[in-house]
């Protein structure tokens, strides 16, 4: 549990209310344990010729204390069980925003399943471990000061012998209090799993219906929530040994209280009143040790899902933002496009066994200047989105330079930098949203927004919804064709007006006759703009001032549509394979 010391920050900000929450429950406890006192006074005045006057006094001073203990227990739970859900919200927000600032590495090695686990399941149990936990826990120790205290008072002798079985409370707690903690991490581990298959099967559901895969997935899911279930079910036993044990310790305890307590009242070193309070007092000082095996199985549990959360917030992205310390570098005012530059630009992703894996770019050198379109084209594989990628960012060169406007990319702010362009994926995911809301993702020009829909040829599509603009998309706009989602996708990156845009196989989706349109259109809208456009159609980038083609992460030949298809080469090989299977089409 020594984890949970690195959630003191997290308590910082609200450390009154804590104080104010647990001064409740140590006046609660303590006008709690007036209440057997009180009692036993009672029951040694009714052997008093006239008891009914004193008996009625103490009765109603016992129910004055009784209502100002209930204001402050409700008090204590009010604002320690409040406080609790503010740092769950405070927690949860941070992890967000920890995910947006991650870069795609860390996704690549951690199932969304997992995340969506530890957003979920593993902060409530964070949330009960910094609230309920130790609210007990501060009941529980005050409650049983007190409660020993008084015991003491009355007897030291049958204090101690009371005492004797629950000596063995510690050891049983720090056994238990493991097999707990380990218990935990391997149900929450098969809850990432089980989320995580759930997720799969939902996104692909269209692929498990096609492949007629249903009972197997079904057959899948079912195993893995039966393991699911016994992880749970090994866990509740554990927990239901856990109070069983504490109170039969306690038990010990009371018998021995019994027998010994009920000697010294017959030999009349005890009186009944006495003896009574001294039982009660030892229920108050058993129930908090019985409740401490539930408190120390809140920490186990709320410790083994911190340390989950940590690996999310621990986790360091690749791609920052210049240190402070460098100073702030500003792109100099741009009316048109910006130019860029690759330098010896390599790169390799990331692999389990070093630093780096598999090479995918090698030696890219090469100068877009500003205002013009680059081409970029070669079989699947080759790195042409690798190459897009980079520029904004999404991963950096292993080797080489890249800049804009003779600015070196890393020395950008993140959010000047991708201000700068519009980029449209190979995968054209939209949000939930309406489709206004999704056209409008970064801009609230409307003029903008309505010029972009017309040159991606989407603004009969939209009209013909029945609630055209406010039509709401389902997940990543599943009902949406996908030509239209590369077409809103198109519409959204040229609404922000941005001085770059890069289009990686945008229009891989699209029908040839529309794809024409747009791309008559496009000459007009990229007009004054960087632009670079990868594509596996050579229609797509005949037009750019200049083509460079890629192959094995290589450029192996570069130049104009005519000149490249002149030098009978790579290029030259890819038009005519083009033109073949187009005309096999419409044969």
């Amino acid at each position: 549990m020594r984890g949970l010391w690195r959630l003191l920050p997290w308590t910082r900000p609200y450390r009154w209310r804590f104080t104010v929450g647990l001064a409740c429950v140590i006046i609660s406890t303590a006008l709690y344990s007036l209440i057997p006192s009180l009692l036993r006074r009672a029951l040694d005045h009714l052997g008093a010729p006239d008891p009914w006057q004193p008996v009625l006094r103490i009765a109603g001073l016992m129910l004055l204390v009784t209502s100002v203990m209930a204001v402050f227990r409700f008090t204590m739970r009010e604002i320690l069980n409040g406080v609790s859900r503010v740092i769950e919200n405070d927690l949860r927000d941070a992890l967000f925003a920890k995910l947006t600032a991650l870069d795609g590495a860390y996704f690549g090695r951690t199932r969304t399943g997992e995340i969506m686990a530890r957003l979920t399941n593993d902060l409530t149990a964070v949330r009960m471990a910094v609230g309920p936990a130790v609210m007990y826990l501060t009941n529980t120790i005050f409650g049983g000061l007190f409660a020993l205290g008084f015991m003491v008072t009355i007897s030291p002798r049958l204090t101690g012998l009371a005492l004797i079985p629950m000596l063995l409370l510690p050891i049983v707690m720090f056994r238990l209090g493991k097999v707990t903690h380990d218990r935990f991490e391997r149900v929450q581990a098969t809850f990432g799993e089980l989320t995580t298959l759930v997720h799969e099967h939902l996104a692909g559901i269209r692929i498990v219906r096609a492949y007629a895969q249903e009972q197997t997935e079904h057959a899948r899911f079912a195993a893995l929530s039966a393991e699911y279930q016994d992880r749970n079910r090994a866990l509740v036993r554990l927990n239901g040994l856990m109070n069983p044990t504490f109170t039969l310790l306690a038990g010990l305890g009371a018998a021995i209280v019994l027998g010994v307590g009920g000697t010294m009242v017959l030999d009349g070193t005890l009186t009944v009143g006495t003896f009574v309070a001294f039982g009660l007092y030892l229920s108050n000082l058993t129930w908090p040790l019985i409740a401490l095996g539930w408190v120390t199985n809140l920490f186990q549990r709320g410790a083994a899902s911190w340390g989950r959360i940590l690996e999310i917030l621990d986790a360091q992205p690749r791609i920052t933002d210049p240190a402070p310390s460098s100073g702030i570098v500003a792109l100099p005012p741009a009316s048109t496009g910006r130019t860029i530059t690759f330098d010896g630009v390599s790169f390799a992703y990331p692999d389990a066994s070093g630093p780096t894996g598999r090479t995918v770019l090698q030696d890219i050198s090469l100068t877009i200047p500003a205002g013009t379109t680059l081409g970029v084209v070669g079989a699947t594989g080759s790195g042409k989105s690798t190459l897009l990628e980079l520029l904004p960012r999404l991963a950096d060169p292993t080797q080489g330079v890249i800049r804009l406007d003779g600015i070196d990319l890393r020395d950008l702010p993140l959010a000047t930098l991708r201000a700068e362009i519009g980029f449209v994926p190979q995968e054209s995911l939209l949000f939930s949203e309406t489709i206004r809301d999704n056209l409008h993702y970064g801009t609230d020009d409307d003029d903008a927004v309505r010029e972009a829909t017309r040159v991606a040829q989407l603004a009969e599509t939209i009209a013909a919804f029945p609630q055209g603009a406010q039509t709401m998309l389902g997940e990543r706009g599943v009902n949406l064709s996908g030509g239209q989602r590369q077409r809103a996708a198109l519409a959204r990156a040229l609404a922000r007006r941005p001085h770059v845009v890069i289009l990686d196989d945008a229009l891989a989706a699209v029908d040839t006759q529309t794809e024409a349109a747009i791309l008559r259109e496009l000459r007009t809208a990229l007009a004054g703009r960087t632009a670079i456009i990868a594509s596996h159609r050579i229609t797509d980038v005949r037009d750019a001032q200049w083509i460079v083609v890629l192959d094995d992460g290589r450029i192996v030949e570069q130049g104009r549509h005519e000149t490249l298809v002149a030098a009978g080469g790579r290029y030259a090989a890819l038009l005519e394979r083009q033109r073949l299977e187009e005309s096999l089409e419409t044969a």
